[in-house]
């Protein structure tokens, strides 16, 4: 694809992390970043103008999701996933893949695909890794995902072994099958825990050419040692020269951490998620704005932060809606939540620029402390 590529402007001398800027069809964003989800062609309670004002790059819609409703067919009438939802900069869908493989009550694996019952209705579908990537050609994503197969943690070697061979065939069928020249395919290592898997994934993956490559199989319940240990075993068997995306991530700890070790891209529903539940990112740590010790507190809500919440709202009025369940409330605090992580990825950038992003790493670490869930 002459319209998408990876462009490394510098690596920290301190880690080894990187710094660049990702050329797409819809412009050109600077890495590491932090990719807000909009699962159904809509980041949760913001628009795409206010997601765009707070510095996003690219934002991530969900195939499974789109494909249940409206359709991509839908979609593609309306001109693709840009015109439809009116987002100026680059999307990436995700394949579906994490969100099949949850149900395991309700789904069969073959060599073929996979058969599963929709959440919504019951209905009986079939995912192959052709027809995923038809559904995410019609959705017009700059970048799209293989269907692969994300297994539990923890599973034991024989049947991660198994899956990887599996996700490696269902790669190459799914890169034989997309014919679109304007959008960027990823392969997806997989390998759970072990070394020798994560690394033959990878290595096999780099050798189809992918123009991109995803980490996934990451922070579904495993220990944060485990998650280092899987970067470890992934990352250095990726093209130097290409994107590396590490998925579901979003906390503090987690992201740095990734950074530190040469990943490009991020994305997680988490800053949204715990939003809508009244818990909030700030530079003073977590703040639960439930509390009724913010009853009177006129302050704003972080003082060190530039998002529009925090200029123009205190901690009482956000209190008052949030218990008061208005929409406006859930709409400042997903604001805040997005903007704060966005925020955290500049000031990453910037210290990877200056050589000092593991001194970087550290104070934000001491800051906020060492919690996955933030």
């Amino acid at each position: 694809m002459k319209d998408f590529w990876l462009e490394i402007k510098h690596v920290c001398k301190q880690t080894g992390a990187r710094y660049g800027i990702l050329h797409t069809p819809h412009g050109d964003v600077e890495v590491p970043m932090f990719m807000p989800v909009g699962t159904l062609a809509t980041v949760k309670t913001l628009s795409p103008e206010e997601v765009k004002e707070m510095g996003a790059g690219v934002i991530l819609s969900n195939t499974y999701h789109l494909h249940l409703r409206p359709g991509e067919d839908i979609v593609a009438k309306a001109g693709g996933l840009h015109k439809f939802m009116n987002y100026k900069g680059p999307i990436l869908t995700d394949s579906g893949g994490f969100q099949v493989f949850s149900l395991q009550e309700n789904r069969k694996i073959t060599e073929e695909g996979v058969t599963f019952k929709s959440h919504l209705n019951g209905d009986k579908l079939f995912f192959t890794p052709e027809s995923v990537i038809g559904i995410e050609e019609k959705l017009g994503a700059d970048i799209i995902m293989s269907f692969d197969e994300c297994i539990p943690y923890p599973a034991d070697h024989k049947y991660a072994e198994k899956s990887v061979e599996r996700t490696l065939r269902w790669a190459k069928r799914g890169k034989d099958a997309h014919k679109r020249e304007d959008q960027a395919l990823f392969g997806i290592v997989q390998g759970g825990e072990f070394p020798d898997l994560r690394q033959r994934c990878a290595e096999e993956l780099a050798k189809m050419d992918f123009p991109g490559y995803s980490i996934g199989g990451t922070s579904i319940g495993e220990p944060k040692e485990v998650f280092s240990k899987m970067l470890d075993y992934s990352v250095p068997y990726l093209p130097k020269d290409k994107p590396r995306y590490l998925m579901g991530v979003g906390s503090i700890d987690y992201l740095l951490e990734g950074i530190a070790k040469g990943v490009d891209m991020f994305d997680c529903v988490l800053p949204t998620r715990i939003a809508r539940h009244g818990a909030l990112m700030t530079s003073k740590g977590r703040v639960n704005i439930r509390k009724a010790e913010y009853a009177e507190d006129f302050t704003p809500l972080d003082p060190e932060c530039d998002c529009y919440t925090c200029k123009n709202y205190t901690k009482a009025y956000l209190r008052h809606l949030y218990v008061a369940d208005e929409a406006f409330g859930k709409r400042l605090l997903s604001y805040h939540n997005v903007r704060f992580l966005i925020h955290l990825m500049e000031e990453a950038r910037k210290a990877i620029q200056e050589d000092r992003f593991g001194d970087f790493r550290e104070e934000m670490l001491k800051k906020y402390g060492d919690k996955r869930g933030f």
